[in-house]
């Protein structure tokens, strides 16, 4: 066991973030994590609507007594989202925790902190971590090159952007990019974080609701098998490299591509049709590089065991390693 801030913080016995994936992050797979002594986050937008949220988070309420949290992600969007509306909801919901990303979320800070909310922010740099920091959020999740979903313009991996967030935080850092197993833990500890946050690993459970065809790509899939997409538009995603995905980067690449002419490719409802029928070529669905450290579909209990214990085992391995080198 890893008694660390985030364990502390957030009254879970594992130093472990499942993070709010759209339509992935339902309370099946919340209420799995949660009850395996991990942190999961419902993901807000995957329901459409205030009021399905507020289901969702009954649902899961009934699935499992320990603790979980809300993902709220603030982006731009063609249609208008009543984000309010959301947060209102989580607000009166009974839970404890949100995890925001995306804009800032500082008009939303006074409604959460009034209901007692703490709220992670995840961020791609260190400017907006202290920006967050400063809005009163009470910890970070700093996202590294690796991460699948939007991991920013700068292109730092998590080896450097971890502690260079955690020398310029006071308050904890989570680190997220790259990590699917117990090595992952003790090296995102060993820079100074207190728990790490995953996506891809957990899509490749028994409990997430993805086609198993789609477990199964991942399970194949090598840490080179990721493309860099809309990095034309600012506003750069990693994604599993398959056929559309390449053509969505071939298509960029043509000067004065507009996002009209990728738009159909990157849609949403075509993202939601490759998680639910498992075929690749009806559009992209997200992953990050970590899904190279990825061999089988467990349980996530199974999985969070696992960390633990591979983590536990490489704690003890290099301590004896430098008992014997002294």
């Amino acid at each position: 066991m890893f008694k660390t801030a985030m364990t502390e913080l957030f009254g879970v016995r594992h130093p472990i973030i499942q993070s709010g994936m759209q339509r992935v992050a339902t309370a099946e797979l919340v209420a799995a994590v949660a009850n395996a002594g991990a942190l999961g986050f419902l993901s807000a937008l995957t329901q459409p609507s205030p009021t399905d949220l507020k289901n969702e988070i009954e649902k899961t309420q009934q699935l499992t007594d320990q603790p979980f949290g809300v993902n709220l992600t603030l982006l731009p969007t063609q249609q208008p989202v009543d984000y309010e509306g959301y947060a209102r909801v989580i607000a009166q919901s009974g839970v404890r925790v949100v995890e925001t990303a995306g804009r800032s979320p500082e008009a939303l800070m006074p409604l959460f902190h009034a209901a007692g909310i703490k709220v992670i922010h995840k961020c791609t740099s260190v400017k907006h971590a202290l920006k967050a920091e400063k809005l009163g959020c009470a910890a970070i999740t700093i996202d590294g090159f690796e991460a699948a979903g939007h991991p920013g313009e700068q292109d730092v991996p998590s080896l450097v952007l971890v502690p260079r967030a955690v020398d310029q935080l006071s308050v904890p850092v989570i680190a997220c990019g790259g990590f699917a197993d117990g090595r992952g833990l003790i090296a995102a500890l060993a820079l100074g974080a207190c728990g790490i946050a995953m996506g891809t690993r957990f899509m490749a459970t028994e409990e997430a609701p993805v086609h198993p065809a789609l477990k199964q790509v991942l399970i194949e899939a090598g840490e080179a098998d990721t493309q860099l997409i809309l990095r034309s538009f600012r506003n750069t995603a990693r994604v599993y490299r398959n056929d559309v995905a390449v053509k969505v980067a071939q298509q960029e690449a043509v000067a004065g591509t507009q996002f009209s002419n990728i738009a159909a490719w990157v849609s949403g409802a075509k993202g939601a049709e490759v998680l639910a029928s498992g075929d690749l070529s009806q559009g992209i669905f997200w992953t990050g590089i970590s899904q190279g450290l990825i061999s089988d579909a467990p349980s996530v209990s199974q999985l969070v065991e696992r960390i633990i214990a591979q983590a536990l085992a490489s704690q003890r391995a290099i301590q004896s390693k430098v008992e014997s080198d002294c």
